[in-house]
């Protein structure tokens, strides 16, 4: 399957100033991000996305694959549907990977495509088994499936029994004319009190399957997620 990533990255973080600029260990958040996803050999094309100059011309610096977006999108899915559209290349899948996952695992993204080859969904994204720690960070993302891998709900609040809840991995996989479709989605009253998109394509009864995955992954949302990364993940940070 032809599958293109796109990983979307904008300067103005509420809660991290220049998040995806930001060092880690010599390289930038952005860089991390896109050399993991290199790595996938099941990708055919890695893209980052900004509507910020600055961005922009750090990428250039690595030699990156990078394309400037309107600064009008409300989301990192619509940034990367404009970014399919201007390529006018056809492509099987959507990869979406957000530009906070310095550490996400190559294998992840195949476990997206693969599941993509053995069934007929339009959205795919990945879930782990959650830690206690995890399960009481609002930032954390978790999302409730049925018996089928079906998404059911996503939220940030946990109210239940922590062995049983699974956070949710900032990857999507997306057939490219889903892609288009869902971003031609009003918002939802839904998707604006929980500020979670994927909200807003349950609201319109759209079905995203749901993979567990195994491998974990560190989503970079504040400073103390950032500490938490160098001081438990430092050997990974080569």
């Amino acid at each position: 399957m032809r599958s293109l990533a796109i990983i979307p990255a904008r300067l103005n973080s509420t809660r991290l100033a220049e998040k995806p600029l930001i060092d880690i260990n010599g390289k930038s958040m952005i860089q991390r991000v896109y050399e993991q996803v290199k790595k996938c050999k099941d990708i055919n094309d890695v893209i980052i996305a900004t509507d910020d100059l600055k961005i922009y011309k750090h990428v250039e610096s690595f030699k990156g694959y990078v394309m400037m977006t309107r600064n009008t999108h409300i989301s990192g899915t619509e940034r990367c549907n404009e970014v399919a559209e201007k390529l006018k290349k056809e492509y099987d899948l959507v990869i979406n990977i957000q530009g906070d996952e310095p550490l996400i695992d190559p294998n992840q993204i195949t476990q997206i495509i693969t599941s993509f080859s053995q069934g007929s969904e339009e959205i795919i994204t990945l879930a782990k088994k959650i830690t206690s720690k995890e399960a009481q960070n609002t930032n954390t993302v978790k999302v409730n499936f049925n018996s089928d891998m079906i998404a059911t709900n996503f939220y940030r609040s946990a109210n239940k029994d922590n062995s049983f809840l699974y956070k949710h991995i900032g990857v999507y996989g997306f057939k490219q004319n889903t892609l288009n479709r869902i971003c031609r989605l009003d918002t939802t009253e839904n998707e604006l009190k929980h500020k979670l998109e994927q909200l807003r394509w349950l609201d319109n009864n759209y079905k995203i399957k749901v993979v567990v995955t195994e491998q974990d992954s560190v989503s970079i949302d504040a400073q103390e997620d950032l500490d938490d990364l160098l001081e438990h993940h430092s050997e990974k940070l080569t």
